[in-house]
């Protein structure tokens, strides 16, 4: 489909839904409580948090839904919207939490799509399944996968084109070109002309998210939560491994190709604040306050380096971290996050 096309139909899809949802938006006005315009609501607000392995908080044990399909989700018990809850909770603000549907591996369109589970384990619903009329808060993560990151690592790394990279969705971009030319691969020619694709349909995919959660939920305040910085701005900090770990943090990622992670990491970041603004929604910054505790910050690392051992364990084999936040990294989601729900639930 052209790009004008895509625009049209948006536009249209748009238009509808927000007629829908101001219709049925003034029909709850009449029924809803008000609160404050300065201080938190004393009812406790339905919530739903949404999401991919970032929110699942994949990595750090133990794991929700064991016996179920949702298992495979990888979500923790933990995982930051637990935290943040109760960080709210110790406030005086109390969230009602419908749901929290976040899953490893999922894409934006899983909000509306149904997500297949690796290695034909199943299906899930549609993330949006969970909204509710009534509900007063949606919080998560989307947009790491839809750029491709895991596809991008796999293009970098000629360890995770292999079973090193088993549990990473997708394969790398192109794989006849060789890992050590990761770096040239996407600053030119079809690498870049990739990239730049997978960036437009981040733009459109992270809208059209927004746009049904203001429709299934027209009262709910939509909290777009980005990602933390995974590479330094000095990246010498990545030659040498973490304190008790023998690889390094990004393995066999060329060094010169770091810059390269580090920029899409920064550009999707300003893409989800642009679509978070656009839309009126609430975005909570990480990518600008975790430049201390990357993946190769030593003991201040707040993200597990690539094949570091994780919480999870198959059997009596640690899984991977593969770059997600460890117990540190999770608590400064859950800080930032709760108290980006307390200003937003104050205004």
């Amino acid at each position: 489909m052209s790009s004008v096309m895509r625009k049209t139909t948006k536009s249209a899809t748009a238009r509808r839904l927000a007629a829908a949802a101001i219709a049925l938006g003034s029909c709850l006005a009449l029924a809803g409580p008000a609160t404050g315009a300065d201080a938190a609501p004393a009812a406790p607000v339905p919530t739903v948090f949404f999401g991919d392995s970032y929110t699942a908080n994949y990595g750090i044990a133990p794991v929700n839904h064991e016996g179920s399909e949702r298992f495979f989700c990888f979500q923790a018990k933990e995982n930051y919207p637990a935290v943040a809850t109760r960080h709210l909770k110790e406030k005086g603000i109390t969230l009602d939490v419908q749901a929290d549907v976040s899953c490893g591996g999922a894409l934006t369109h899983h909000l509306w799509e149904k997500q297949e589970l690796p290695f034909g384990l199943g299906a899930l619903p549609p993330q949006q399944d969970a909204l509710k009329p009534d509900t007063g808060l949606v919080v998560g993560s989307m947009g790491g996968n839809t750029v491709g990151f895991s596809r991008i690592l796999k293009q970098c790394s000629a360890k995770l084109r292999g079973d090193d990279g088993a549990l990473l969705p997708g394969t790398p971009v192109d794989d006849k070109q060789p890992a050590a030319k990761c770096r040239e691969f996407f600053e030119s020619g079809t690498g870049k002309q990739w990239l730049d694709d997978q960036f437009e349909r981040v733009g459109w995919d992270l809208e059209e998210m927004i746009e049904r959660i203001r429709y299934f939920s027209p009262d709910a305040k939509p909290v777009l939560v980005g990602y933390p910085r995974i590479v330094p701005h000095d990246t010498a900090k990545c030659l040498k491994p973490a304190p008790g770990q023998t690889e390094l943090p990004f393995v066999d990622v060329p060094h010169d190709a770091l810059p390269v992670l580090d920029q899409v990491q920064k550009r999707l970041d300003d893409d989800m604040k642009k679509a978070a603004a656009d839309a009126g929604a609430d975005f909570v910054e990480l990518y600008g306050h975790t430049g201390n505790n990357t993946a190769c910050d030593g003991a201040n690392r707040g993200v597990g380096g690539l094949l570091e051992p994780s919480l999870l364990k198959f059997g009596d084999q640690p899984l991977p971290w593969y770059l997600h936040p460890n117990e540190k990294g999770r608590d400064i989601q859950a800080k930032r996050v709760a108290d980006k729900v307390e200003q937003v639930l104050n205004r």
